[in-house]
């Protein structure tokens, strides 16, 4: 199989930490050189400093923020000015909190909407012109299990992460010409930060324990456990290789077996 990424661009987003962090790290090991996407310019720059450089690749980073959309247009405008071509993308964002749909304040669904849809529309909007001129790309959603079946107590991620997914879909078919593929992987509970705090959550609003949380949600998994980081990351990686252009716009569940539709 064509694994290798050498010569080849990418940009993570939310890759300072959790899934992101370990999508750019797998990304740089077979080879691509990476653009980091945070707010933290301290930490972009800390895990800017860790990443691979193997087989000569140049490593950046772009400081913004995800929940002001005009901002981040003008910093990736900016960025591929400079001659920064990118043949991969990975759109990847926190989710929104919990809370039921029903409780959401309207604010809640403006601003996730903001911060996934938009915000990945105008990078993909961004670097698409230069995959097509040379017949490659990636585009690569990190969502959530949530597309096949809602999580209970997730009412706004439900909703946005649903809206990506389609958005994705579409995106696949116009894209496909091109040589440009259009995937989402699917994580299912990934030790993570956010993880943790959902956890964190969901033990204060039912009155248990936080170990009492954690072993009822790894009795939902088959495999029993939650997923590390670096695994929802190879997934990603090898959509993001030569060896994926055949696949183009699924929904790649990476979950233990936990989902119980096909």
């Amino acid at each position: 199989m064509d694994l290798k990424l050498k010569d080849k661009r990418a940009i993570v987003c939310g890759s300072t930490q959790g899934i992101g962090k370990a999508i750019a790290f797998e990304l740089a090991l077979l080879g691509a050189s990476v653009t980091l996407v945070a707010r933290s310019e301290e930490k972009l720059q800390k895990v800017l400093d860790q990443l691979p450089l193997t087989q000569g690749q140049e490593h950046h980073y772009i400081c913004a923020d995800f929940d002001d959309p005009d901002r981040l247009k003008t910093a990736i405008d900016q960025y591929l000015i400079k001659g920064n071509n990118v043949q991969i993308l990975v759109n990847n964002t926190g989710g929104p909190a919990g809370g039921k749909a029903i409780d959401a304040k309207l604010e809640e669904f403006e601003a996730a909407f903001r911060r996934h849809l938009i915000c990945n529309q105008i990078l993909t909007q961004a670097v698409t012109p230069f995959m097509k001129q040379v017949g490659y790309g990636r585009v690569i959603n990190i969502i959530s299990t949530s597309v096949k079946s809602p999580l209970p107590g997730l009412g706004v991620s439900n909703t946005i992460r649903g809206a990506v997914a389609n958005w994705a879909k579409t995106l696949a078919t116009e894209l496909a010409p091109y040589g440009i593929t259009v995937n989402n992987v699917l994580p299912g509970a990934t030790s993570t930060v956010r993880l943790e705090s959902i956890i964190r959550s969901k033990a204060k609003k039912t009155d248990v324990t936080e170990e009492d949380v954690m072993k009822a949600m790894k009795k939902e998994i088959p495999a029993g456990r939650f997923a590390t980081p670096e695994e929802i990351a190879a997934a990603a990686a090898f959509l993001a290789t030569p060896a994926a252009a055949y696949i183009n716009g699924i929904n790649l569940p990476v979950d233990g077996g936990r989902l119980s539709c096909l």
